[in-house]
C-alpha cells in the first residue's frame, strides 16, 4: 500500500508542475513570468556585420543584393568591384566592446532588462555557435564570444538577462531549398534553427527569448509549439523564460508569452494581453547608420512620450540603440539613455511595477497619461500647462473627499486643486523648484472614504 500511496503521489506532484503540450492552446495558457510585467523598461541591442557598412539599415545585406540604387551607388563608390557581404565581417572588430561600461549605461539608464541580438537575418551569430561555422563573431571579426561577455556583465547587475534570435537567414540554401519546397521539408529547421536555438537557452540561460524572422513561413513549418514545449518543460530556464508571439505566420498578436505584433507597436490604447513596444531611438534603423542626422534621432521628450503612453497601456517599452562596429553605443544614444535614467531616478515610481488605472488618457488634457500602484494613482503630465494650472476631466472621482492630497514626485509640498464641475483643477509649482525637466509626474492619493 505504501508503495502504491507514494506512486500515485509521484503522479499527483508530476501533474501539478505544469507540462505544457506542444499546442497553442496549451502554450498560451502559461502563465507570464510576473518578473517581465514589473520590470516595464528594457534595452534592445542590434549589432552584428551590417553595424560595418552602417549605411541604410541592418537589412544592407538584403536590399544591396536586390539592387536598391543607394545601396548599390555607396558600395561602388566606397568598395573594389568583388567587394561580398562576407568581406564585411573581418571589419567588424569590436576593439572598443567593453561590457562592463555597457552594462553601467544600462543601469544607470533605469533600465530592467536587456535583450542582445544574437544572431539577425544574415544569419552572423555573435557567440560561437557550432551551427554556424566560419559565420560567427569566434571565427572571423572579432574573434569573441560577443554574447558570453555581455552575459557576465549583466549579471553583475540587476538586470534581467535576453536574447534576440531571428529564425529566418536571407540567403542560406538550405532555407532557400525549403521554401522553394513549399514549406513541405524543414531541413533547415531541423539542421540549424532548433540546435541553434537550444543552443543559446542552454549556454546562456536568457530569461527573455525574443523570437523574429518568422514571417515567411507557418509555425508548423518552424516547429514552435514543439521548440517552446521543451523550452517551457525542460529547458534551465524553463520557471524563468519570457517568450514573444513571433514564431510563424499569424502567430504575432495571436500566440506566445507577451505581444510585440509589429515594429514601434503602441496601440494608444489598454490591451488584454501582455504586449511590448519594441522601439528604436533612431527613427529610420535598429542598426546603427554612420550617416544619421540629429533629426533622425528622438529626443528626450519624444522618447518619454512613447514610453509613458506604452506604460500607461500596460505594456514594456524596449528601447534600440544600434552600436559600432567598434563596440561603442554613440554618445547621442548615451545621452538619451542617463537622461531616460535621470528622469526615472525621480518619477519611476509611476513606472516601476505599476498597473494600468480605469483611465489611460486623460479626457480633458491629452498630454497626461496615468498608471496606477497601490493606492495611489500618477498622472504623467508631457507638457507643462499653461499658467502652472492643470485642469483634468478624467480623475474627478479621485477628489470626491477633500482630504484627497495631491504631491508633484521630486517636489516636498503638497498642490493645492479645487474640483470645479466635469473637472478638478490643480496648480503647479513654478518649473524653477521641481526635478524634472522633460514630464511632470503627479501622485494622487484619495482619502478613504
Amino acid at each position: 500500500m505504501a508503495v502504491l500511496f507514494l506512486l500515485t503521489l509521484s503522479v499527483v506532484l508530476s501533474q501539478v508542475a505544469a507540462d505544457y503540450d506542444p499546442t497553442w492552446d496549451s502554450l498560451d495558457a502559461r502563465p507570464l513570468p510576473e518578473w517581465f510585467d514589473k520590470a516595464k523598461i528594457g534595452i534592445f541591442i542590434h549589432w552584428g556585420v551590417f553595424s560595418v557598412p552602417s549605411f541604410g539599415s541592418e537589412w544592407f545585406w538584403f536590399r544591396w543584393n536586390e539592387g536598391r540604387a543607394d545601396h548599390v551607388e555607396f558600395m561602388e563608390k566606397n568598395y573594389p568591384p568583388n567587394f561580398t557581404y562576407q568581406d564585411f565581417a573581418k571589419e567588424f572588430t569590436a576593439e572598443f566592446y567593453e561590457p562592463s561600461e555597457w552594462a553601467d549605461l544600462f543601469v544607470k539608464a533605469g533600465a530592467q532588462y536587456v535583450v542582445l541580438t544574437t544572431k539577425h537575418h544574415e544569419g552572423y551569430t555573435l557567440w560561437p555557435s557550432k551551427y554556424s561555422y566560419s559565420w560567427n563573431s569566434n571565427d572571423v571579426g572579432p574573434h569573441r564570444d560577443l554574447v558570453g561577455e555581455l552575459a557576465d556583465a549583466i549579471r553583475k547587475t540587476d538586470i534581467h538577462f535576453g536574447l534576440y534570435h531571428s529564425l529566418f537567414e536571407w540567403f542560406h540554401p538550405v532555407y532557400a531549398e525549403d521554401r522553394a519546397n513549399n514549406w513541405t521539408t524543414t531541413t533547415f529547421v531541423d539542421s540549424k534553427i532548433i540546435p541553434e536555438m537550444k543552443e543559446l537557452i542552454n549556454t546562456y540561460q536568457p530569461e527573455v527569448l525574443w523570437s523574429d524572422g518568422d514571417g515567411e513561413a507557418p509555425d508548423t513549418y518552424w516547429k514552435s509549439t514543439e521548440f517552446l514545449a521543451w523550452l517551457y518543460n525542460e529547458s534551465p530556464v524553463k520557471d524563468i523564460i519570457v517568450t514573444n508571439d513571433r514564431w510563424g505566420t499569424g502567430t504575432p498578436c495571436t500566440h506566445g508569452g507577451f505581444f510585440s505584433c509589429n515594429d514601434r507597436y503602441n496601440p494608444g490604447v489598454l490591451l488584454p494581453h501582455k504586449w511590448e513596444n519594441a522601439m528604436t531611438i533612431d527613427k529610420v534603423s535598429w542598426g546603427y547608420r554612420r550617416n544619421a542626422v540629429i533629426s533622425d534621432v528622438l529626443t528626450t521628450h519624444e522618447l518619454l512620450v512613447t514610453l509613458t503612453q506604452t506604460i500607461s497601456c500596460g505594456g514594456n517599452i524596449l528601447i534600440n540603440v544600434g552600436p559600432t562596429k567598434e563596440g561603442t553605443i554613440v554618445p547621442v544614444f548615451q545621452e538619451r539613455l542617463l537622461d531616460l535614467g535621470s528622469w526615472l531616478s525621480v518619477n519611476g515610481e509611476a513606472i516601476y511595477e505599476s498597473t494600468p488605472w480605469t483611465t489611460q488618457n486623460d479626457t480633458l488634457s491629452s498630454s497626461v497619461w496615468y498608471t496606477a500602484k497601490n493606492s495611489s494613482v500618477y498622472a504623467v503630465v508631457l507638457d507643462r500647462p499653461a499658467d502652472n494650472l492643470l485642469s483634468l476631466g478624467s480623475a474627478n472621482s479621485l477628489f470626491e473627499n477633500s482630504d484627497t492630497t495631491v504631491g508633484l514626485l521630486g517636489g516636498n509640498d503638497q498642490l493645492s486643486w479645487e474640483l470645479n464641475g466635469d473637472q478638478v483643477d490643480i496648480v503647479f509649482p513654478d518649473k524653477s523648484t521641481v526635478a524634472s525637466n522633460w514630464a511632470w509626474v503627479l501622485k494622487i492619493s484619495p482619502a478613504d472614504k
